[in-house]
């Protein structure tokens, strides 16, 4: 075990016990280093994982590429790992890295302030706990707050509604007429589970996807144990995921001989899947391929095929007390209506108020758009870092990846800070300015930059979630904390001598 850091001293607060959280936690466990908390407002880890428990809910990377590199399961019963198995894999690795000791769970973080003199963050949590820390992380991730879109009427929908990420186990669709507004990532994911058991299924689709095959399969349970045996085989396995996974970012970047073929295979897929050819029309996106979200699924389209499925593209006009009425002037009846509308994925740290040095807000700040240094750090707000924050997110690998570079620069910033003795670090206005343009150049030639709207933009048409190269080049910028970047800060005089007479005053521990 390493010598413990200073940095034990210092009170570490993370919020949410998501991957991110998890992550940065084992890093400082197998450091020594046990200063820190980990704030859950729910009741278990997972984050993500925990919450979206639709039917089929399952992870879009293969499974060897999503979980941590440090602790490679070996046993997962498929290529694409269900959401199950993702969440068992999580609350083990909390439980075999002690990290249980150190999560408060159901306990909301609201706000959290720095003070400038004490150097420190003062948090306070929904219920109203203060709770100081000289370090403060975000690990809420972008895919934490379901979208619910505005649609007139929606409030006098008086059946059954609720989001795929807060499915009702205890509401039966058996012989039901459901409604799914929305198509992409999860409802094509449920929409195969749920279509045999409705009587009718009514898909209001906005705009269509591209969509590939995810060719699924079984792990042998002797592949299972030959990945148990030898942590080579299994390590040579992970890298070539990630390198098959790697070599799809030029497509992002618009290199059309790559994209041609993906979206001729997508194309050849989606006609000799889809039988009525009417559909086909109506399933053929509009956009570049890779401009949205790209969606694998092996039973997406065969569900359509059904005669209890129909995709209605005249778009929702209102919501009724029983019915969505579209703008065609259709009225389709519906006994239970699931919004598979995805997330508030620009929000970030919403509904938290961030509050940094001289008072200034960091909701205020991202009103237009939320930035972020290596999507890690924001000017005026010392100490403060994030995990998946603005311009992290990826459309060709694992996030995974990404998580764990942004552990390691943490603590390396924490770990320099401590060999000069320094209090805090802000980062420098200047630095994160130079940063957020080269991005968004760096992005104005992605295929993102050629779609009006997708969850990757803000309103204003914004590119805000997603990194503008590969993870390649992310890992080599944050390999190395450049506290250089960084304006150095202390704590002030009067602060200093009043911990000093604390101490002074404190009583002798009893024997």
């Amino acid at each position: 075990m390493p010598a413990k850091s200073n940095t034990a001293s210092r009170r570490i607060a993370i919020i949410g016990s998501g991957f991110s959280g998890l992550c940065l936690g084992i890093k400082l466990k197998q450091l020594g280093i046990d200063s820190f908390t980990i704030f859950e407002k729910a009741g278990r880890v997972g984050g993500t994982w925990r919450d979206n428990t639709y039917p089929g809910a399952a992870c879009d990377v293969p499974s060897f590429a999503y979980c941590f590199s440090f602790e490679q399961k070996t046993d997962w019963s498929r290529k694409w790992a269900p959401q199950s198995e993702i969440f068992d894999y999580m609350e083990e690795c909390a439980r075999k890295y002690d990290l249980i000791p150190h999560i408060r769970f159901n306990t909301e973080v609201a706000s959290a302030k720095w003070d400038d003199d004490a150097c420190v963050w003062r948090i306070r949590t929904v219920a109203g706990e203060e709770i100081e820390a000289e370090v403060l992380v975000s690990g809420v991730g972008q895919l934490n707050r379901p979208h619910m879109p505005k649609i007139s009427g929606a409030e006098n929908f008086k059946v059954v509604a609720f989001h795929s990420a807060r499915w009702r186990h205890d509401v039966d669709l058996s012989g039901k007429s459901v409604g799914v507004i929305g198509n992409a990532a999860s409802a094509i994911q449920f929409v195969p589970q749920i279509a045999p058991k409705v009587a009718k299924l009514h898909i209001f689709q906005r705009s269509a996807n591209w969509m590939i095959q995810r060719g699924d399969f079984a792990y042998s349970e002797e592949s299972k144990r030959r990945f148990a045996r030898s942590p080579l085989r299994t390590r040579l396995y992970r890298w070539l995921i990630y390198f098959q996974h790697e070599m799809n970012w030029p497509t992002f970047r618009g290199y059309t001989f790559l994209a041609s073929r993906v979206a001729k295979a997508a194309d050849e897929y989606m006609r000799t899947t889809v039988k009525d050819a009417r559909l086909h029309p109506i399933l053929t996106p509009d956009y570049k391929l890779g401009g949205k979200r790209i969606l694998i699924s092996d039973d997406y389209y065969a569900a359509l095929n059904r005669e209890n499925v129909e995709v209605i593209t005249a778009g929702i006009d209102h919501i009724s007390d029983n019915a969505v009425v579209t703008k065609d002037g259709r009225n389709v009846p519906v006994d239970i209506l699931i919004y598979a509308t995805g997330f508030e994925s620009t929000a970030f740290l919403a509904p938290m108020a961030i509050t940094g040095r001289g008072g200034r807000q960091l909701q205020e700040e991202w009103k237009s758009s939320p930035r972020a240094y290596l999507g890690l750090g924001v000017a005026g707000y010392p100490n403060f870092f994030m995990m998946y924050g603005p311009n992290t997110n990826l459309g060709h690998n694992s996030i995974i990846f990404m998580i764990e570079c942004q552990a390691n620069y943490i603590i390396d910033c924490l770990r320099r800070m401590d060999r000069n003795s320094i209090d805090a670090i802000d980062l420098r206005r200047d630095v994160m300015d130079e940063f957020d343009a080269r991005v968004q150049r760096e992005l104005a030639d992605t295929v993102w930059a050629t779609t009006d709207k997708s969850w990757y933009k803000t309103d204003s048409g914004r590119i805000t979630n997603n990194w503008s190269r590969s993870t390649i080049s992310y890992w080599w910028r944050t390999r190395r904390a450049d506290l250089s970047k960084y304006e150095r800060l202390a704590r002030s005089q009067a602060h200093r001598r009043a911990e000093v007479i604390k101490l002074e005053r404190k009583e002798p521990t009893a024997a």
